[in-house]
């Protein structure tokens, strides 16, 4: 009878063990359902970058809201009307006197900061945290801040059109090159016949000046068509290409050498002709 009872109370615990975990499993995936998508951002050197985050239409006049850079520097909190701009106690000392919310917007529920002026370290993963609030309130930012030389056209540090040169035929077709150069963020740098099929390339080259990639891509073609040298940013959604027409001799080809012995022979016709004449 005690061995039956013994029994029956652990399968009773292990029944009990089984639902709790089931429950916290199931509450830890909810929880991390509700958090907001992460939101990819690209900002230049010495530009703002806000910082997005809402509460809803709610005020947070009364709220504590938390940002925090890669879940561990505290970029900027605050507390029903206290917050780093009047007491930056704990602010980490990298963004004292840099980082500002939207005072006169929380009455609608704007928790948004705004980072001024950038710098290069200030890239990272940035959150914002509604630490008494389920469920859970937060945004999710990725930051990429990158340097560019004061006499570029493109501040958005969209890659420049590729330069395309045709460098020599070889014994296995026409070998072209590639450069992408001053981009920010690296592109990805593909080879693509005129059908937008991928063709098969060395590997890049890649180096890195001023916060800014060059990037160079050599291939060679078997086949006359149409190539384009494609350069894709993904993190700014921007993508831009440079087209040109390669034309490949074909094997045994030796339509040069039939246009030589035509003229070879009309010269020789001539002068037997002008002899006999």
């Amino acid at each position: 009878m005690l061995d039956g009872h013994v029994t029956r109370t652990r399968t009773t615990m292990e029944l009990f063990l089984v639902l709790v975990s089931l429950l916290f499993v199931t509450r830890c995936g909810k929880t991390t359902a509700e958090e907001s998508a992460v939101i990819n951002m690209v900002v230049r050197e010495g530009d703002d970058a806000v910082l997005s985050c809402s509460f809803g239409s709610r005020s947070t006049e009364l709220e504590l809201f938390d940002w925090k850079k890669d879940g561990q520097k505290e970029v900027f909190m605050y507390d029903r009307g206290t917050h780093y701009n009047n007491n930056p106690t704990n602010q980490d000392p990298d963004f004292r006197g840099r980082v500002f919310h939207f005072a006169q917007q929380l009455d609608v529920g704007n928790a948004s900061v705004v980072i001024r002026p950038t710098k290069v370290t200030d890239s990272g993963s940035y959150t914002c945290d509604f630490p008494f609030h389920q469920p859970s309130r937060r945004s999710h930012i990725v930051l990429v801040v990158g340097e560019w030389l004061k006499n570029r056209p493109d501040i958005s540090g969209a890659s420049p059109e590729p330069i395309v040169k045709i460098l020599a035929e070889t014994d296995k077709g026409v070998q072209v090159h590639c450069a992408v150069k001053g981009a920010f963020p690296k592109p990805v740098v593909q080879w693509k016949d005129r059908a937008g099929n991928i063709v098969p390339a060395e590997e890049p080259q890649v180096s890195e000046r001023r916060g800014s990639y060059d990037v160079i891509l050599q291939t060679t073609v078997t086949k006359t068509d149409y190539y384009q040298c494609v350069a894709t940013q993904k993190e700014i959604k921007h993508r831009v290409y440079t087209e040109t027409l390669v034309l490949v001799p074909v094997p045994g080809n030796r339509s040069g050498w039939i246009v030589v012995d035509f003229w070879r022979g009309f010269c020789l016709l001539f002068f037997w002709l002008f002899f006999w004449l």
